[in-house]
């Protein structure tokens, strides 16, 4: 899949294409509409499928006080498009400049001239340029006169509720890692490089595999989670902990894995995906080291239910 960061990183012979636009900082059941609809489009008229994303959420510049964390990082995304079958990527830094361009100005720099568009797919109610006055009617107007057609997906329901990235984010903040799964359509993940920590679940019995603070997927509520660690070709079983270490008072807000009945892999410096796939319990304090370890114990034993040991 090709990445472009700006218009000048699209190579000149670029195909005639079908293009989707969105943040697409979750990949949730309405993004996989939005993406299905566009493979669709582009397998039948012969275009090449591409994305038109922001690699920053636009609130940066439109409502400064108020950005929320995406729910996957950059990485993850392009995966998770590339998987999809996306051939091509504009990922654009929404700035001043791109935030004040009129309707008809973003629709011929972006769609018309860079991107060589003859179909575009959008969600229901996009709306865009300056002051969000573009609606889909307007992206229909412009087509006609500029030569795309435009298809509005509608947005997917579970329960009656629009799935959207602040409800899947809504769900994790919950520790509800099982509801997110229904929204995501997959597991959510957390992925980095394992460092080296304090050593503390060592010289306790359970050592544990700290990741980096860099790392991408937005951590759930603060607890411990039945889950799976990918590293390589591997999968293992794990017991996933997120938050502050309330009984030792040493380690910031984090997430740590212990592989379950295992003590023989090496994960430091290597980069690793945590996989959640339900909630064990939330965080609490301990009065020593005792009690700590009989919890650890009780943890273990339901993680192995909760996946099927």
């Amino acid at each position: 899949m090709n990445t472009w960061l700006k218009v000048s990183d699209i190579p000149a012979d670029l195909v005639e294409t079908a293009v989707t636009i969105g943040k697409f900082d979750a990949i949730h059941l309405g993004h996989q509409a939005l993406l299905a609809e566009l493979l669709d489009v582009a397998e039948d008229a012969m275009l090449a499928p591409v994305v038109l994303s922001f690699a920053n959420h636009p609130n940066s510049v439109l409502s400064p006080e108020n950005v929320p964390l995406p729910v996957i990082g950059p990485n993850q995304r392009a995966y998770l498009l590339e998987e999809a079958g996306v051939e091509g990527v504009l990922s654009l830094e929404f700035d001043a400049e791109l935030a004040a361009l009129s309707a008809e100005a973003f629709v011929t720099r972006y769609l018309v001239d860079a991107l060589k568009a003859k179909a575009v797919i959008v969600g229901q109610g996009f709306k865009f340029g300056s002051g969000g006055a573009g609606t889909v009617e307007t992206l229909r107007e412009l087509g006609s006169k500029h030569g795309f057609t435009v298809r509005e997906v509608a947005p997917v329901l579970l329960d009656g509720a629009v799935v959207s990235t602040t409800l899947v984010r809504n769900a994790l903040d919950a520790g509800d890692v099982v509801l997110a799964s229904e929204m995501l359509g997959r597991n959510h993940t957390t992925m980095g490089h394992i460092e080296h920590g304090l050593k503390i679940g060592r010289q306790i019995g359970f050592p544990t595999a700290n990741m980096e603070r860099s790392a991408e997927g937005y951590l759930p509520l603060d607890g411990v989670y039945a889950g799976w660690l990918y590293v390589g070709t591997e999968r293992y079983p794990a017991a996933l902990s997120v938050g502050i270490n309330e009984t030792f008072q040493a380690v910031p807000r984090l997430i740590e894995a212990h592989i379950l009945d295992r003590d023989d892999v090496d994960l430091y410096d290597k980069l690793v995906t945590l996989e959640y796939v339900d909630f064990v319990r939330p965080s609490a304090k301990f009065d020593g080291v005792e009690s700590l370890v009989a919890e650890i114990n009780r943890d273990l034993d339901k993680i192995r239910l909760r996946l099927d040991l």
